[in-house]
């Protein structure tokens, strides 16, 4: 027997069945590239799924398994307009005992991402949340920064206003010296030059720049320089490009 249906098999003998948080790729990426087989072996055995975009995950279903049944499986969607009650209601087939997956538009599940209301709802439901290996944007850049990986803050998205943003980019520069902690943060893709401009006529000159761009993607770059070394050469084109930044001395 395979392993996906041995796990199928206990699932059905307990009561209830785990929420397993499956991470999906950053982009066009194969599926081979950066995420493991056991995740696969694992998602035949899933009849329900909760989702942010039912079109986004009826493709990465498709793609990890061409033989699924697309029509056999149930899609809740989870996103900014969902209420504490639908979410509770998502959770009744793992009370009920059928093991469910949480799929992300990109990367982890949970991270920067909706799903973690419903893993927190879960949790308290006392159902087992089990994590699997997948890209996460936001460690793959810490990874490739040298930056300091023992101390470092995920911030979001930064404030729009310039006023504002401008304030928050002192903050978090104030930050990497006081606290040595590194700052992490995105932006909307066609805001990605106009970050970059006004880290640039902020931040000190020896406070260094990364820049992630399309982190898995055969387009990926990933640069770090100091705020010096940043101005003295042309800029990266980053518009339409999803990306990651990371602030440190």
């Amino acid at each position: 027997m395979t392993t996906g249906f041995i796990l199928y098999l206990w699932h059905m003998e307990n009561q209830s069945a785990p929420l397993y948080l499956f991470p999906v790729t950053l982009g066009d990426t194969p599926l081979s590239k950066v995420l493991p087989a056991y995740n696969q072996s694992i998602l035949p055995t899933i009849k329900h799924f909760i989702v942010e975009n039912v079109r986004t995950a009826r493709r990465f279903l498709k793609q990890a398994d061409p033989a699924v049944n697309i029509d056999e499986l149930t899609f809740y969607v989870l996103n900014k307009h969902t209420s504490r009650a639908e979410l509770s209601d998502f959770l009744q087939p793992a009370k009920a005992g059928f093991p469910m997956g949480v799929l992300s538009e990109a990367g982890c599940p949970a991270i920067a991402d909706p799903g973690a209301d419903v893993v927190a709802l879960a949790q308290q439901n006392n159902l087992r949340v089990i994590p699997l290996v997948g890209p996460s944007s936001i460690v793959l850049a810490l990874m490739a920064s040298g930056f300091n990986g023992q101390n470092f803050a995920f911030l979001g998205y930064l404030p729009i206003a310039a006023a504002e943003r401008i304030k928050t980019i002192k903050t978090l520069e104030q930050r990497i010296y006081a606290e040595h902690q590194t700052q992490l943060f995105i932006e909307t893709p066609y805001r990605n030059n106009s970050l970059v401009e006004d880290l640039l006529k902020t931040c000190k000159l020896s406070t260094r720049l990364c820049v992630a761009a399309d982190i898995t993607l055969d387009s990926e770059w990933i640069k770090t320089q100091t705020i010096a070394e940043w101005r003295k050469q042309q800029k990266p084109d980053l518009a339409k490009r999803p990306c990651l930044f990371a602030l440190y001395k």
